[in-house]
């Protein structure tokens, strides 16, 4: 995906959250439950998720790195039956 939709990432989103470990984010918690959305925190997630194995993480990381910060925002806004 060179350009990631919100429609495509957010099923992805919602399955990293059904793994057990992730009900809060896993090595994404920094930016899917905080809402922090700059790169250098999906950096430090994707250096995270690196290092402890987390396939999935380090994917979800840098599709969410290709994306906009407003596409961030409505995916951290949206998952898990949020509101845009």
């Amino acid at each position: 995906m060179d350009n990631p939709a919100i429609s495509d990432v957010l099923p992805l989103v919602e399955e990293y959250y059904r793994k057990p470990g992730n009900m809060v984010g896993g090595n994404l918690h920094v930016v899917l439950e905080d809402h922090n959305i700059q790169n250098y925190h999906l950096e430090f997630c994707l250096k995270e998720a690196h290092a402890v194995g987390d396939e999935d993480g380090v994917m979800l990381a840098q599709l969410l790195l290709k994306m906009s910060k407003t596409q961030r925002l409505k995916i951290c806004r949206t998952h898990r039956g949020g509101q845009v």
